[in-house]
């Protein structure tokens, strides 16, 4: 699936502008701190409008601002990892991996690689960071999305915590196939998951 990505937004005194042309395997983002990167993750999520440009993945266009094309977050198909886990306290890991899963109850068997099958009944205030993330990086996979973003999903974890994550994305990249636009200001990291990287 291939990203044709045109976009620019002012935000403050900083002009961000980006063009993006990517097929499968992984996108990395690479840039210091107040580059954009997250802001151009947000606008393909659909989150922070562009002020013109366009957005298209594979055959849909999810903005165009020639056109007025602005197809709503939940109708862009995206599995989005923060930089936090973002897991809601008041459900058990279970439930948030359930959380946007449309129709049937989901196969968790489809994401038994990131060994979290031991926490379902557990509380996110009990998990470590890295726990955390992957049963984030779950509940994007398990809401069938087109593609997946990852915004700096390694920066709040310890160096051990840190590899369990990078084989987790590996896996998304090179089994599960799945294109992955990631945002992150550490070469090593950039270096290891991307297929090709994007300086901002």
């Amino acid at each position: 699936m291939a990203f044709d990505v045109r976009l620019r937004k002012r935000l403050g005194d900083a002009q961000i502008a980006v063009t993006l042309e990517a097929d499968q395997g992984a996108t990395v983002l690479f840039g210091p701190s107040g580059a954009g990167k997250t802001s151009v993750l947000n606008m393909i999520a659909g989150l922070l409008p562009p002020d013109e440009g366009h957005i298209r993945v594979g055959d849909r266009t999810l903005y165009e601002s020639a056109t007025g094309v602005n197809v709503p977050p939940e109708r862009r198909s995206v599995g989005y990892v923060f930089q936090e886990a973002r897991l809601f306290p008041h459900m058990r890991v279970r439930d948030n991996l359930r959380y946007g899963v449309r129709g049937a109850a989901p196969d968790f068997g489809g994401i038994d690689f990131l060994g979290i099958a031991h926490l379902l009944d557990r509380w996110p205030r009990t998990l470590s960071g890295g726990e955390a993330q992957r049963v984030s990086i779950g509940r994007a996979l398990l809401s069938a999305p087109e593609f997946l973003l990852l915004d700096e999903p390694l920066s709040s974890l310890d160096r051990a915590r840190r590899d369990e994550i990078l084989i987790a994305i590996e896996h998304v990249r090179d089994v599960l196939g799945l294109p992955i636009l990631m945002v992150t200001h550490d070469m090593g990291e950039a270096e290891r998951i991307a297929t090709r990287i994007v300086a901002l």
